[in-house]
């Protein structure tokens, strides 16, 4: 029998690595591109890979879940890793750096994916409330790192600090490997038909097409909210990143709240405050011209998002208890989708008329969701808490 707090531990683990993983190669971009910019770097391409890794690894995790179990699918998940992370400290081919960046982001996606199953299965209720404290380790890697990189990089040159992040990646495989895992759900073998059926649950797809804009919104406010920044409020490239990171710590504190919130309050009315937050936080950023507002307006909006991802794939874990790593890797390839094509619509929104129209377009997506939400509720009210 597994012991519940040493598989919460291990699923914490590795979501902060993802968050590590993520927010070092945003880092490290630069130093790769100017490295390899007279052997024709293409910047789209290499900027691509990354998330269609991901998007691969989301898609592969679930099935191999339900059939092998998650203990040596994150062993190799964070082998996988960090092993690329080793090639790109040292390869010296451009192809090789393509393939790199493609296997981190395999890794990370599975990684990703199999934490978030992981917890919901082990959790016997109040799946949203661990889920939420589980984000909270992501947020630890993705805010903590970019404090030790800018201290690391003054003495080290950026091929130590990966190869040094890369084998430190090695210690949690030790703990992965000294504990007990739950035991396979489909041990003797993935009932196909089962898991393609799921392709047709109408409470599946809402939930899916709910994280396909509240992705999208997160990636929006992540990658276009500095350029925003600095194009309406004419201020530096620094104070950007400050509100940025701001945003980003309400989001982790709020989801450190919702652990105690959602097991008071309905989980349903969570998610209508969060759409009010993220939409009020959005008119404040479209009409004010003050920094100080703006500033306040993304942490208004850090604290919207924050309950999106916990409380929805709470409700798949709920609602496919047999084929929860199936379910939740069709959840997530759906939202990954909506990350790369609401990011791709805006890029094209800001090149032809306004970066202006940020908030804008989250208020459209916010929208979506509430939509979404509401017949998510109708749907399968009877079968799950809301």
């Amino acid at each position: 029998m597994y012991k519940r707090h040493l598989v919460f531990i291990a699923a914490c683990t590795g979501i902060l690595l993802f968050g590590i993983i993520l927010i070092t190669l945003g880092s490290i971009l630069p130093s790769l591109e100017a490295k390899f910019k007279d052997e024709g770097l293409n910047r789209g391409l290499l900027a691509a890979t990354l998330p269609a890794g991901i998007l691969a690894g989301a898609l592969l995790f679930g099935p191999v879940a339900d059939r092998y179990g998650y203990k040596l699918l994150l062993i190799i998940s964070v082998f996988v890793s960090a092993a690329a992370f080793e090639g790109l400290a040292f390869m010296t081919s451009l192809p090789l750096l393509y393939i790199c960046m493609f296997l981190i982001g395999l890794g990370g996606g599975v990684i990703n994916g199999a934490t978030n199953a992981l917890v919901a299965d082990i959790s016997l209720k109040n799946k949203g409330a661990s889920l939420s404290i589980l984000g909270v380790f992501f947020g630890i890697g993705a805010l903590g790192m970019p404090l030790l990189l800018g201290m690391l990089s003054k003495q080290f040159a950026y091929t130590s600090i990966l190869s040094a992040i890369g084998f430190s990646m090695l210690v949690p495989v030790i703990y992965f490997f000294a504990i007990v895992f739950p035991v396979p759900k489909q041990a003797q073998g993935f009932p196909l038909k089962e898991g393609l059926r799921l392709l047709k649950e109408p409470a599946l797809l809402l939930t899916g097409f709910f994280l396909f804009f509240q992705s999208g919104v997160e990636s929006l406010v992540n990658n276009w909210t500095t350029s925003f920044f600095t194009e309406k409020l004419n201020v530096s490239g620094e104070e950007a990143l400050y509100a940025l990171s701001f945003s980003l710590a309400g989001l982790t504190i709020t989801r450190i709240l919702l652990g105690g919130l959602l097991q008071k309050i309905s989980s349903f009315t969570v998610l209508i405050t969060s759409f009010l937050l993220t939409t009020a936080g959005s008119c404040i950023l479209l009409y004010s011209d003050s920094y100080d507002l703006s500033f306040a307006s993304l942490i208004i909006i850090g604290v919207g998002l924050a309950a999106g991802f916990p409380v929805v794939l709470g409700y798949v874990a709920q609602l496919y208890v047999t084929l929860s790593g199936t379910a939740f890797s069709i959840a997530l390839v759906i939202a990954l989708t909506g990350n790369i094509l609401i990011n791709y619509l805006f890029g094209l929104i800001a090149d032809n008329y306004s970066i202006r129209n940020l908030p804008l377009l989250i208020i459209a997506c916010v929208f979506c969701m509430f939509i979404l939400a509401v017949l998510l509720k109708q749907k399968i009210s009877l079968r799950v808490k809301l």
